[in-house]
Protein backbone atom coordinates (compact mmCIF):
# COMPACT_ATOMS: atom_id res chain seq x y z
CA UNK A 1 0.00 0.00 0.00
CA UNK A 2 1.44 3.12 -1.13
CA UNK A 3 1.90 6.31 1.25
CA UNK A 4 -1.23 7.90 -0.01
CA UNK A 5 -3.18 5.10 0.23
CA UNK A 6 -2.33 5.01 4.05
CA UNK A 7 -2.49 8.42 4.22
CA UNK A 8 -4.69 8.64 7.37
CA UNK A 9 -2.47 6.66 9.43
CA UNK A 10 0.60 8.42 8.40
CA UNK A 11 -1.48 11.21 9.53
CA UNK A 12 -1.88 9.77 12.69
CA UNK A 13 1.84 8.99 13.18
CA UNK A 14 3.01 12.71 12.58
CA UNK A 15 0.34 14.06 14.51
CA UNK A 16 1.98 11.86 17.77
CA UNK A 17 5.26 12.72 17.47
CA UNK A 18 4.32 16.48 16.75
CA UNK A 19 1.96 16.95 19.73
CA UNK A 20 5.10 15.32 22.34
CA UNK A 21 6.87 18.36 21.16
CA UNK A 22 3.91 20.84 21.19
CA UNK A 23 3.54 19.66 24.99
CA UNK A 24 6.94 20.42 26.15
CA UNK A 25 6.44 24.18 25.01
CA UNK A 26 3.33 24.94 27.39
CA UNK A 27 4.04 22.56 29.96
CA UNK A 28 6.58 25.56 31.47
CA UNK A 29 3.96 27.83 31.78
CA UNK A 30 2.73 26.02 34.97
CA UNK A 31 5.78 24.76 35.64
CA UNK A 32 7.40 28.10 35.98
CA UNK A 33 6.40 28.52 39.67
CA UNK A 34 8.30 25.69 40.63
CA UNK A 35 11.30 26.05 38.82
CA UNK A 36 11.84 29.67 40.09
CA UNK A 37 11.39 28.08 43.54
CA UNK A 38 13.83 25.16 42.85
CA UNK A 39 16.46 26.81 40.84
CA UNK A 40 16.07 30.81 41.74
CA UNK A 41 16.50 32.03 37.68
CA UNK A 42 16.49 35.97 37.94
CA UNK A 43 13.39 37.46 35.66
CA UNK A 44 15.39 37.40 32.34
CA UNK A 45 16.94 33.92 33.10
CA UNK A 46 13.39 33.02 33.61
CA UNK A 47 12.01 34.23 30.40
CA UNK A 48 15.22 32.48 29.10
CA UNK A 49 14.58 29.17 30.06
CA UNK A 50 10.97 29.18 28.37
CA UNK A 51 12.54 30.97 25.01
CA UNK A 52 15.55 29.25 24.65
CA UNK A 53 13.76 26.35 22.76
CA UNK A 54 11.79 28.42 20.67
CA UNK A 55 14.60 31.12 20.10
CA UNK A 56 16.69 28.34 18.69
CA UNK A 57 13.96 26.40 16.51
CA UNK A 58 12.98 29.46 14.07
CA UNK A 59 16.79 30.40 13.27
CA UNK A 60 17.55 26.71 11.47
CA UNK A 61 13.70 25.58 10.35
CA UNK A 62 14.75 26.93 6.88
CA UNK A 63 17.84 25.17 7.15
CA UNK A 64 16.29 22.14 8.01
CA UNK A 65 13.41 22.14 5.91
CA UNK A 66 15.98 22.12 2.88
CA UNK A 67 17.87 19.40 4.69
CA UNK A 68 14.63 17.21 4.73
CA UNK A 69 14.08 18.18 0.69
CA UNK A 70 17.34 16.74 0.47
CA UNK A 71 18.33 14.12 2.44
CA UNK A 72 14.18 12.74 3.14
CA UNK A 73 12.32 14.03 5.55
CA UNK A 74 11.20 11.10 7.36
CA UNK A 75 15.54 10.33 7.97
CA UNK A 76 15.59 14.03 9.25
CA UNK A 77 12.52 13.90 11.81
CA UNK A 78 13.98 10.69 13.37
CA UNK A 79 17.29 12.19 14.22
CA UNK A 80 15.36 15.21 15.45
CA UNK A 81 12.83 12.93 18.27
CA UNK A 82 16.82 11.60 19.18
CA UNK A 83 18.39 14.66 19.62
CA UNK A 84 15.24 16.16 21.39
CA UNK A 85 15.08 12.83 23.89
CA UNK A 86 18.62 13.52 24.45
CA UNK A 87 17.73 17.31 25.21
CA UNK A 88 15.41 16.27 27.73
CA UNK A 89 16.86 14.19 29.77
CA UNK A 90 19.96 16.78 29.99
CA UNK A 91 17.04 19.43 31.13
CA UNK A 92 15.70 17.47 33.64
CA UNK A 93 19.11 16.53 35.02
CA UNK A 94 19.67 20.43 35.32
CA UNK A 95 21.45 21.90 38.35
CA UNK A 96 21.17 25.76 37.75
CA UNK A 97 19.01 28.24 35.06
CA UNK A 98 22.52 28.11 32.65
CA UNK A 99 21.95 24.55 32.48
CA UNK A 100 18.62 25.06 31.93
CA UNK A 101 18.85 27.37 29.13
CA UNK A 102 21.70 25.27 27.69
CA UNK A 103 19.44 22.20 27.59
CA UNK A 104 16.30 23.60 26.02
CA UNK A 105 18.72 25.36 23.53
CA UNK A 106 19.79 21.28 22.17
CA UNK A 107 15.77 20.81 22.30
CA UNK A 108 15.26 23.81 19.96
CA UNK A 109 17.51 22.07 17.85
CA UNK A 110 15.63 18.39 17.23
CA UNK A 111 12.40 20.45 17.52
CA UNK A 112 13.90 22.74 14.05
CA UNK A 113 14.58 19.12 12.47
CA UNK A 114 11.22 17.74 13.32
CA UNK A 115 8.81 20.80 12.62
CA UNK A 116 8.93 21.06 8.80
CA UNK A 117 8.90 17.37 7.89
CA UNK A 118 5.96 16.51 9.58
CA UNK A 119 3.80 19.58 7.43
CA UNK A 120 5.74 18.63 4.28
CA UNK A 121 4.91 15.21 4.40
CA UNK A 122 1.22 15.86 4.54
CA UNK A 123 1.60 18.09 1.63
CA UNK A 124 3.29 15.01 0.25
CA UNK A 125 0.64 12.18 1.25
CA UNK A 126 -2.59 14.97 0.28
CA UNK A 127 -2.48 16.01 -2.85
CA UNK A 128 -6.50 16.40 -3.08
CA UNK A 129 -6.67 20.22 -1.79
CA UNK A 130 -10.03 19.28 -0.32
CA UNK A 131 -8.78 16.15 1.85
CA UNK A 132 -5.47 18.44 2.43
CA UNK A 133 -7.31 20.91 4.34
CA UNK A 134 -9.62 18.48 6.75
CA UNK A 135 -5.89 16.82 7.02
CA UNK A 136 -4.33 20.67 7.81
CA UNK A 137 -7.63 21.12 10.30
CA UNK A 138 -6.56 17.90 12.27
CA UNK A 139 -3.05 18.62 12.36
CA UNK A 140 -3.85 22.01 13.74
CA UNK A 141 -6.56 20.47 15.76
CA UNK A 142 -3.70 18.06 17.31
CA UNK A 143 -1.47 21.47 17.54
CA UNK A 144 -3.73 23.51 19.56
CA UNK A 145 -4.60 20.07 21.66
CA UNK A 146 -1.34 19.89 22.65
CA UNK A 147 -0.71 23.25 23.68
CA UNK A 148 -3.70 23.48 25.66
CA UNK A 149 -3.20 19.84 27.27
CA UNK A 150 0.30 20.94 28.24
CA UNK A 151 -0.17 23.05 31.34
CA UNK A 152 -2.60 19.99 32.49
CA UNK A 153 -0.49 17.46 31.95
CA UNK A 154 2.30 19.21 33.33
CA UNK A 155 0.33 20.16 36.35
CA UNK A 156 -0.48 16.40 37.05
CA UNK A 157 3.67 15.49 36.59
CA UNK A 158 4.62 18.79 39.17
CA UNK A 159 1.75 17.83 42.03
CA UNK A 160 3.50 14.01 41.68
CA UNK A 161 7.22 13.97 40.87
CA UNK A 162 8.11 17.69 40.49
CA UNK A 163 9.61 19.73 37.80
CA UNK A 164 11.74 17.38 36.33
CA UNK A 165 9.69 14.98 35.60
CA UNK A 166 8.38 17.22 32.75
CA UNK A 167 11.18 16.75 30.55
CA UNK A 168 12.12 13.26 31.39
CA UNK A 169 8.40 11.79 30.47
CA UNK A 170 9.35 13.10 26.56
CA UNK A 171 12.23 10.10 27.01
CA UNK A 172 9.38 7.26 26.95
CA UNK A 173 6.89 9.08 24.77
CA UNK A 174 9.29 8.94 22.08
CA UNK A 175 10.16 5.49 22.59
CA UNK A 176 6.59 4.48 22.31
CA UNK A 177 6.23 6.52 19.32
CA UNK A 178 9.29 5.60 17.06
CA UNK A 179 8.64 2.43 15.83
CA UNK A 180 5.50 3.55 13.80
CA UNK A 181 7.53 6.48 12.72
CA UNK A 182 9.88 3.69 11.71
CA UNK A 183 7.14 1.45 9.71
CA UNK A 184 4.49 4.04 8.87
CA UNK A 185 5.85 7.43 7.56
CA UNK A 186 7.00 7.06 4.19
CA UNK A 187 10.21 8.18 2.72
CA UNK A 188 9.64 11.64 1.29
CA UNK A 189 12.29 14.13 -0.58
CA UNK A 190 11.98 16.74 -3.61
CA UNK A 191 12.79 15.34 -6.84
CA UNK A 192 14.63 18.33 -7.88
CA UNK A 193 16.28 19.70 -4.54
CA UNK A 194 17.97 23.08 -4.43
CA UNK A 195 21.72 22.56 -4.11
CA UNK A 196 22.79 22.70 -0.61
CA UNK A 197 24.11 26.72 -0.16
CA UNK A 198 26.00 26.69 3.41
CA UNK A 199 26.19 30.19 2.95
CA UNK A 200 21.88 31.04 2.64
CA UNK A 201 22.24 28.42 5.50
CA UNK A 202 24.50 30.64 7.38
CA UNK A 203 22.85 33.87 7.11
CA UNK A 204 19.32 33.21 7.05
CA UNK A 205 19.70 31.56 10.75
CA UNK A 206 22.45 33.92 11.98
CA UNK A 207 19.80 36.66 10.69
CA UNK A 208 16.78 35.27 12.32
CA UNK A 209 18.73 34.39 15.57
CA UNK A 210 20.22 37.97 15.39
CA UNK A 211 16.76 39.79 14.74
CA UNK A 212 15.20 37.54 17.65
CA UNK A 213 17.79 38.26 20.53
CA UNK A 214 18.00 41.88 19.14
CA UNK A 215 14.10 42.71 19.78
CA UNK A 216 14.70 40.87 23.05
CA UNK A 217 17.48 42.43 24.33
CA UNK A 218 15.89 46.25 23.17
CA UNK A 219 12.83 45.29 24.93
CA UNK A 220 14.41 44.68 27.78
CA UNK A 221 17.10 46.99 28.14
CA UNK A 222 15.62 49.66 25.74
CA UNK A 223 16.39 50.76 22.48
CA UNK A 224 19.78 52.60 23.67
CA UNK A 225 21.12 49.63 24.51
CA UNK A 226 24.17 49.18 22.44
CA UNK A 227 24.37 45.37 21.88
CA UNK A 228 21.11 44.91 21.43
CA UNK A 229 20.67 47.38 18.87
CA UNK A 230 23.62 46.32 17.11
CA UNK A 231 22.74 42.94 16.99
CA UNK A 232 18.89 43.64 16.07
CA UNK A 233 20.55 45.89 13.06
CA UNK A 234 23.08 43.03 12.30
CA UNK A 235 20.00 40.49 12.00
CA UNK A 236 18.10 42.60 9.42
CA UNK A 237 21.09 43.11 7.41
CA UNK A 238 22.13 39.49 7.31
CA UNK A 239 18.48 38.40 6.53
CA UNK A 240 18.37 41.35 3.68
CA UNK A 241 21.69 39.61 2.41
CA UNK A 242 19.93 36.55 2.61
CA UNK A 243 16.79 37.48 0.62
CA UNK A 244 18.91 39.09 -1.97
CA UNK A 245 21.46 35.58 -2.45
CA UNK A 246 18.21 33.91 -3.01
CA UNK A 247 16.47 36.17 -5.55
CA UNK A 248 19.80 36.12 -7.49
CA UNK A 249 20.24 32.24 -7.49
CA UNK A 250 18.30 30.06 -9.84
CA UNK A 251 17.84 27.04 -7.65
CA UNK A 252 17.76 29.06 -4.30
CA UNK A 253 17.51 27.60 -0.56
CA UNK A 254 14.61 29.24 -0.38
CA UNK A 255 12.32 30.68 -2.60
CA UNK A 256 11.36 34.25 -1.51
CA UNK A 257 9.12 34.79 -4.46
CA UNK A 258 6.57 32.75 -2.79
CA UNK A 259 6.11 36.04 -0.89
CA UNK A 260 4.94 37.89 -3.69
CA UNK A 261 2.10 35.49 -3.95
CA UNK A 262 -0.62 37.62 -1.60
CA UNK A 263 -2.36 34.75 0.20
CA UNK A 264 0.89 33.39 1.58
CA UNK A 265 2.55 36.47 2.25
CA UNK A 266 -0.47 37.79 4.25
CA UNK A 267 -0.99 34.54 5.94
CA UNK A 268 2.55 34.58 7.33
CA UNK A 269 2.47 37.65 8.46
CA UNK A 270 -1.12 36.74 10.59
CA UNK A 271 0.58 33.64 11.99
CA UNK A 272 3.34 35.79 13.09
CA UNK A 273 1.59 38.63 14.97
CA UNK A 274 -0.82 35.66 16.15
CA UNK A 275 1.77 33.54 18.33
CA UNK A 276 3.57 37.08 19.06
CA UNK A 277 0.50 37.80 20.83
CA UNK A 278 -0.83 35.10 22.02
CA UNK A 279 1.86 32.77 23.24
CA UNK A 280 3.19 35.20 26.00
CA UNK A 281 -0.11 35.60 27.12
CA UNK A 282 -0.72 32.01 27.75
CA UNK A 283 2.33 31.91 30.06
CA UNK A 284 1.21 35.14 31.68
CA UNK A 285 -2.47 33.63 32.56
CA UNK A 286 -0.86 30.44 33.98
CA UNK A 287 1.50 32.48 36.49
CA UNK A 288 -2.16 34.95 37.08
CA UNK A 289 -3.97 32.13 38.23
CA UNK A 290 -1.00 30.63 39.89
CA UNK A 291 0.90 32.93 41.65
CA UNK A 292 -1.69 35.90 41.77
CA UNK A 293 -5.12 33.67 42.77
CA UNK A 294 -2.92 30.98 44.49
CA UNK A 295 -3.90 28.26 42.54
CA UNK A 296 -2.65 25.13 42.61
CA UNK A 297 -0.78 24.17 39.32
CA UNK A 298 -3.85 21.29 38.44
CA UNK A 299 -6.64 23.76 39.55
CA UNK A 300 -4.56 26.72 37.23
CA UNK A 301 -4.42 23.90 34.26
CA UNK A 302 -8.34 22.81 35.12
CA UNK A 303 -9.24 27.04 34.59
CA UNK A 304 -7.67 26.58 31.14
CA UNK A 305 -9.75 23.78 29.93
CA UNK A 306 -12.33 25.64 28.44
CA UNK A 307 -9.39 27.59 26.29
CA UNK A 308 -8.24 24.21 25.54
CA UNK A 309 -11.78 22.42 24.23
CA UNK A 310 -12.47 25.83 22.22
CA UNK A 311 -8.93 25.20 20.70
CA UNK A 312 -9.65 22.20 19.33
CA UNK A 313 -13.06 23.06 18.00
CA UNK A 314 -12.02 26.20 15.58
CA UNK A 315 -9.28 23.53 13.99
CA UNK A 316 -11.54 20.92 13.62
CA UNK A 317 -14.20 22.90 12.22
CA UNK A 318 -11.67 25.11 10.07
CA UNK A 319 -12.70 23.17 7.44
CA UNK A 320 -16.12 23.78 6.88
CA UNK A 321 -15.39 26.90 7.51
CA UNK A 322 -13.73 27.29 4.55
CA UNK A 323 -15.16 25.97 2.20
CA UNK A 324 -17.96 27.95 2.74
CA UNK A 325 -16.64 31.54 3.24
CA UNK A 326 -13.07 31.19 2.06
CA UNK A 327 -10.03 31.94 3.73
CA UNK A 328 -10.02 35.93 3.80
CA UNK A 329 -13.50 35.62 5.93
CA UNK A 330 -12.37 32.72 8.36
CA UNK A 331 -8.66 34.47 8.74
CA UNK A 332 -10.26 37.80 9.56
CA UNK A 333 -13.03 36.41 11.62
CA UNK A 334 -10.72 34.67 14.01
CA UNK A 335 -8.24 37.36 14.65
CA UNK A 336 -11.14 39.33 14.85
CA UNK A 337 -13.01 37.64 17.16
CA UNK A 338 -10.16 36.37 19.27
CA UNK A 339 -8.81 40.49 19.55
CA UNK A 340 -12.41 40.97 21.04
CA UNK A 341 -12.50 38.45 23.73
CA UNK A 342 -9.51 39.83 25.17
CA UNK A 343 -11.26 43.10 25.61
CA UNK A 344 -13.01 41.85 28.55
CA UNK A 345 -10.02 40.60 30.25
CA UNK A 346 -8.78 43.84 30.85
CA UNK A 347 -11.01 43.55 33.97
CA UNK A 348 -9.33 41.22 36.09
CA UNK A 349 -7.84 42.29 39.11
CA UNK A 350 -6.55 40.45 41.84
CA UNK A 351 -9.90 38.71 43.20
CA UNK A 352 -10.92 35.58 41.70
CA UNK A 353 -13.64 36.26 39.27
CA UNK A 354 -13.26 33.23 36.75
CA UNK A 355 -16.49 33.97 35.36
CA UNK A 356 -14.81 36.91 33.61
CA UNK A 357 -12.45 34.52 31.88
CA UNK A 358 -14.68 31.35 30.88
CA UNK A 359 -16.33 33.28 27.80
CA UNK A 360 -13.23 35.29 26.48
CA UNK A 361 -11.25 31.87 26.44
CA UNK A 362 -14.01 30.17 24.54
CA UNK A 363 -13.84 32.90 22.01
CA UNK A 364 -10.03 33.00 21.63
CA UNK A 365 -9.51 29.23 21.54
CA UNK A 366 -12.02 29.08 18.45
CA UNK A 367 -11.41 32.01 16.77
CA UNK A 368 -7.43 32.07 16.74
CA UNK A 369 -7.18 28.43 15.91
CA UNK A 370 -9.68 28.59 12.79
CA UNK A 371 -7.46 31.36 11.40
CA UNK A 372 -4.42 29.89 12.11
CA UNK A 373 -6.00 26.64 10.64
CA UNK A 374 -6.86 28.92 7.41
CA UNK A 375 -3.57 30.53 7.46
CA UNK A 376 -1.47 26.88 7.62
CA UNK A 377 -3.86 25.65 4.65
CA UNK A 378 -3.13 28.88 2.35
CA UNK A 379 0.73 28.45 3.30
CA UNK A 380 1.55 24.96 2.48
CA UNK A 381 -1.33 25.09 -0.43
CA UNK A 382 0.76 27.84 -2.16
CA UNK A 383 3.73 25.26 -3.41
CA UNK A 384 3.66 22.06 -5.26
CA UNK A 385 4.93 18.99 -2.86
CA UNK A 386 8.41 19.13 -4.00
CA UNK A 387 8.62 22.65 -2.73
CA UNK A 388 6.70 21.78 0.84
CA UNK A 389 9.69 21.57 2.73
CA UNK A 390 10.52 25.30 2.30
CA UNK A 391 7.41 26.41 2.82
CA UNK A 392 6.37 24.39 5.85
CA UNK A 393 9.92 26.16 7.12
CA UNK A 394 8.63 29.77 6.59
CA UNK A 395 5.28 28.52 8.41
CA UNK A 396 6.94 26.84 11.53
CA UNK A 397 9.37 29.85 11.63
CA UNK A 398 6.72 32.09 11.80
CA UNK A 399 5.35 30.00 14.46
CA UNK A 400 8.32 30.01 16.65
CA UNK A 401 10.09 33.04 15.93
CA UNK A 402 6.39 34.80 16.59
CA UNK A 403 5.75 32.89 20.06
CA UNK A 404 9.38 33.57 21.23
CA UNK A 405 9.42 37.14 20.24
CA UNK A 406 5.90 37.33 22.00
CA UNK A 407 7.51 36.12 25.25
CA UNK A 408 10.63 38.23 25.10
CA UNK A 409 9.10 41.41 24.20
CA UNK A 410 5.73 41.16 26.34
CA UNK A 411 7.63 39.34 29.17
CA UNK A 412 9.96 42.40 29.18
CA UNK A 413 6.97 45.00 28.95
CA UNK A 414 5.03 43.18 31.90
CA UNK A 415 8.16 42.92 33.90
CA UNK A 416 9.22 46.14 33.41
CA UNK A 417 5.74 47.53 34.22
CA UNK A 418 5.53 45.24 37.43
CA UNK A 419 8.93 46.53 38.89
CA UNK A 420 7.64 50.25 37.82
CA UNK A 421 3.92 49.95 39.53
CA UNK A 422 5.35 47.84 42.85
CA UNK A 423 6.37 50.88 45.55
CA UNK A 424 8.34 50.91 48.54
CA UNK A 425 6.30 48.59 51.58
CA UNK A 426 6.59 49.04 55.11
CA UNK A 427 9.30 47.10 56.47
CA UNK A 428 10.65 45.76 53.73
CA UNK A 429 14.17 46.38 53.39
CA UNK A 430 15.82 48.14 50.00
CA UNK A 431 17.26 44.90 49.34
CA UNK A 432 14.58 42.87 49.68
CA UNK A 433 12.43 45.70 47.79
CA UNK A 434 15.22 45.38 44.78
CA UNK A 435 14.84 40.95 44.89
CA UNK A 436 11.19 41.56 44.51
CA UNK A 437 11.01 43.96 42.14
CA UNK A 438 12.73 41.17 39.81
CA UNK A 439 9.35 38.76 39.62
CA UNK A 440 6.37 38.23 41.69
CA UNK A 441 7.75 34.40 42.58
CA UNK A 442 10.57 36.07 44.07
CA UNK A 443 8.48 38.74 45.85
CA UNK A 444 6.84 35.68 47.38
CA UNK A 445 10.34 33.70 48.03
CA UNK A 446 11.06 37.37 49.75
CA UNK A 447 7.53 37.83 51.72
CA UNK A 448 9.06 33.94 53.61
CA UNK A 449 11.32 35.92 55.64
CA UNK A 450 9.05 38.62 56.96
CA UNK A 451 6.54 38.92 59.71
CA UNK A 452 3.22 38.01 58.67
CA UNK A 453 1.83 41.77 58.55
CA UNK A 454 4.70 42.80 56.26
CA UNK A 455 4.64 39.85 54.10
CA UNK A 456 0.72 40.13 53.88
CA UNK A 457 1.60 44.11 52.33
CA UNK A 458 4.53 42.49 50.18
CA UNK A 459 2.43 40.03 48.20
CA UNK A 460 -0.32 42.04 48.11
CA UNK A 461 1.65 45.06 46.54
CA UNK A 462 3.52 42.63 44.15
CA UNK A 463 0.01 41.21 43.11
CA UNK A 464 -1.53 44.80 41.92
CA UNK A 465 1.45 45.01 40.62
CA UNK A 466 1.34 42.15 38.16
CA UNK A 467 -1.76 42.72 37.34
CA UNK A 468 -1.20 46.28 36.11
CA UNK A 469 1.46 44.51 33.87
CA UNK A 470 -0.59 42.10 32.70
CA UNK A 471 -3.07 44.44 31.20
CA UNK A 472 -0.47 46.41 29.58
CA UNK A 473 0.61 43.45 27.65
CA UNK A 474 -3.23 42.59 27.15
CA UNK A 475 -3.50 46.17 25.60
CA UNK A 476 -0.18 45.28 23.38
CA UNK A 477 -1.75 41.85 21.83
CA UNK A 478 -5.15 43.88 21.80
CA UNK A 479 -3.38 45.75 19.12
CA UNK A 480 -1.69 43.24 17.30
CA UNK A 481 -4.32 40.98 16.58
CA UNK A 482 -6.44 43.62 15.20
CA UNK A 483 -3.74 45.15 12.94
CA UNK A 484 -3.29 40.93 12.05
CA UNK A 485 -7.21 40.91 11.24
CA UNK A 486 -7.18 44.01 9.73
CA UNK A 487 -4.05 42.99 7.07
CA UNK A 488 -5.94 40.25 6.27
CA UNK A 489 -9.10 41.64 6.10
CA UNK A 490 -7.35 44.42 3.32
CA UNK A 491 -4.89 42.66 1.49
CA UNK A 492 -6.78 39.33 1.28
CA UNK A 493 -9.13 40.87 -1.27
CA UNK A 494 -12.22 38.64 -3.28
CA UNK A 495 -10.59 40.35 -6.56
CA UNK A 496 -8.01 37.22 -6.21
CA UNK A 497 -10.84 34.95 -6.75
CA UNK A 498 -9.59 33.81 -10.17
CA UNK A 499 -7.87 30.75 -9.44
CA UNK A 500 -10.70 28.72 -7.32
CA UNK A 501 -7.83 26.63 -5.75
CA UNK A 502 -6.70 29.43 -3.06
CA UNK A 503 -10.31 29.88 -1.95
CA UNK A 504 -10.03 33.30 -0.60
Amino acid sequence: MGAVERRWSVLAVLCAALVILIVDVTVLHVAAPSITEDLSPSSTELLWIIDAYPLVVAPLLVASGTLGDRLGRKRVLIVGLVIFAAASVLAALAWSPLALIAARGVQGIGGALVFPGTMAIVRDVFPDRQERRKAVGIWTAVTAAGAAVGPLFGAVLLERWGWHAVFLVNVPLIALVMPFVVRVLPESRSEDPPPWDPASAALSALGVLGLAFGIKECARNGFGDPIGLATLIGGVGLLGAFTRRQLRRDDPLLDMRLFAQRPFAVAVGCVLLSMFGLVALELFFAQYLQLVLGLSPLAAAVRLIPLMVAAIAGSLLAPRLLHRFGTRAVVTGGLGLTTLALVPLLALSTADEYVIMVVPFLAMGFGLEAALAAANDAIISAVSADRAGGAAAIEETAYELGGGMGVAVLGSVLAAAYSGALGAVSGVSGAGLSAARESLGRAVEVSDGLPASVADALVHAARDAFVHGLRITLVLSIVLLGASALLAAVVLRPALRPDPQVGL
